[in-house]
């Protein structure tokens, strides 16, 4: 006949058990807060849109906090014959490409990336992307000033210098892969248009980052290792004894 006993843990059971429930207690929390965090950056970045126009000094100056976003107006021109296409970006289940402008600020010797937004794009062999161009002469534009979203696996290196063709196409943006493309520096952040009903891009921005429900689910994750520990723990030694 068999029954189960406490086995009195030894000192290494005790430091170990306690130490991973410290450890996977303190990352669930860590992710906890970064989901608060991230929830404050979507809202700040929701509201933007609607905050009041500043000009670019003013901009610059707060963008200096990353979590800023201003809303922005420049003033300028889209330098005639140069772009991108940010590749592989969805808009719902629909895969299409950004439609990336060069544009050249009053008063700035630093040209700005300018996002006019998503269109579709189906890669069918022998086609490219379908936007109309952008407008010419001096034009006022408004958006959010946001950090330049990356993005894409760098597989192959930049693969901007082999193309001859405008606009390039790209899986990536890199602020300073762009200046060098261009052969002039560029702005470290990028303008995200303001939405223009009926136009042709669409342009729904959000931030380039987590969101919150990630870190949620991080978080539950290791809240179940902290149950995971303790249950390895009680099982280890609560042990069977013959009677």
């Amino acid at each position: 006949m068999t029954a189960r006993r406490w086995q009195r843990p030894t000192a290494f059971a005790w430091v170990l058990t306690a130490f991973g429930v410290a450890a996977f207690c303190a990352l669930g929390i860590w992710q906890v807060d970064r989901a608060a965090q991230k929830r404050q950056l979507f809202a700040a970045f929701a509201n933007a849109a609607a905050a009041p126009v500043v000009d670019f000094a003013q901009a610059r100056d707060a963008a200096i906090d990353a979590q800023i976003y201003p809303h922005l107006r420049v003033a300028g021109h889209f330098v005639p014959d140069r772009g991108y296409w940010l590749d592989e970006q969805f808009n719902g289940n629909r895969i299409g490409v950004h439609a990336i402008g060069v544009f050249a600020i009053d008063g700035q010797p630093d040209l700005l990336l300018v996002d006019r937004g998503w269109v579709a794009w189906d890669h069918m062999p022998k086609t490219t992307p379908v936007a109309p161009a952008p407008p010419a002469g001096e034009i006022a534009l408004t958006g959010l000033y946001a950090p330049v979203p990356g993005g894409g696996l760098r597989i192959g290196g930049d693969a901007l210098p082999g193309q001859a063709q405008w606009p390039k196409l790209t899986l990536f943006l890199d602020a300073k892969a762009i200046a060098a493309d261009l052969g002039v520096a560029v702005q470290p952040r990028i303008l995200l248009l303001d939405a223009e009903p009926g136009g042709a891009f669409a342009r729904i921005w959000k931030p380039q980052v987590f969101p919150p429900e990630r870190h949620i689910g991080y978080a539950f994750t290791w809240f179940c290792f902290v149950v995971v520990a303790i249950a390895i723990f009680i099982v280890t030694h609560w042990i069977k004894v013959e009677k």
